[in-house]
């Protein structure tokens, strides 16, 4: 993965798979957090070395509009959006939080991870689910279906809400559940007046460092790196949907044409221009389509 570019003022903390995370030094917003949204794109738990060109301030600029919508519901960890220049348009300042080690995911249809937990017991993270169900199906109502926090290049595993309750208390577990799956609710109807069906969102949430600990929705929101959006015009269970998202990297590296063996363990090749090109473009439908605004 490349090195996170150095930036004035801030002092490089952490490096995702997508984003740079720095500690602002001097100045109105000293000691926040500056949260860069990089192009970098990975698959499998791969970084690769190819960029999708403008994918980070689309995210940025996503996220920041789902968090207008949801205002009302959960605070947002955002500050403000007056960043250094260099990273103009796909960085936010944001709140020091302390994070909950829970990635809150809801499901409100079958796919992903929660396909494979239902084939081999019938259930999602505990929750029985009725029988006969198949990839896309809607499930009779959404679930709160939490995973662990993985580091970088392992990945996040299922676990059971009990399995919450005993890593942050019963109180928090309870709030966790409730605001993931009210954001979902608001989310999905949102997106459905749109065109889009959102199958599942994955939420991170973490405690202001006040006297109340007030909970705080942070990091990215609602974008096509954390969900997914099918659309619902070609919406057909019992098959994988198509969607807004990473999915034609993803099938491109599988197929024959990329010559990646993925059991080799090694990254998959640069990814072609014409592939790139299509990726782009889906990033962009999905920001037109749900903001209403033009890229």
């Amino acid at each position: 993965m490349p090195e996170a570019p150095a930036i004035d003022g801030a002092t490089h903390l952490h490096s995702g798979k997508v984003r740079d995370l720095y500690e602002l030094q001097g100045g109105p917003h000293d000691g926040h957090l500056l949260m860069v949204a990089s192009d970098r794109i990975s698959i499998f738990d791969f970084v690769l070395a190819t960029t999708i060109p403008d994918k980070g301030e689309i995210l940025t600029r996503m996220s920041l509009w789902w968090f207008e919508q949801l205002a009302d519901l959960v605070p947002g960890h955002v500050v403000s959006t007056d960043v250094p220049a260099s990273v103009a348009g796909r960085a936010v300042i944001c709140e020091r939080l302390d994070m909950f080690p829970v990635e809150c995911v809801a499901r409100g249809y079958l796919s992903g991870s929660g396909l494979l937990d239902y084939a081999a017991t019938g259930e999602v993270c505990g929750i029985p689910l009725p029988a006969s169900l198949v990839d896309g199906s809607r499930l009779p109502e959404p679930i709160f279906t939490p995973a662990t926090k993985a580091d970088l290049g392992d990945h996040d595993e299922n676990v059971s809400y009990d399995a919450v309750v005993d890593e942050v208390g019963a109180e928090a577990a309870a709030t966790l559940r409730h605001l993931t799956l009210a954001v979902y609710a608001r989310a999905e109807t949102v997106a459905r007046e749109r065109g889009i069906i959102l199958a599942d969102t994955k939420l991170e949430f973490g405690r202001r460092l006040d006297g109340p600990g007030t909970v705080v929705l942070g990091d990215e929101v609602l974008t096509p790196d954390s969900s997914r959006f099918w659309p619902a015009d070609a919406w057909t269970p019992g098959r994988p949907q198509a969607s807004y998202d990473k999915q034609i990297v993803r099938n491109w590296a599988l197929s024959p044409e990329s010559g990646w063996d993925r059991a080799s363990g090694e990254a998959p090749p640069p990814i072609p221009p014409e592939v790139v090109d299509r990726t782009r473009a889906r990033y962009v439908e999905a920001f037109e389509l749900l903001t209403g605004e033009r890229w």
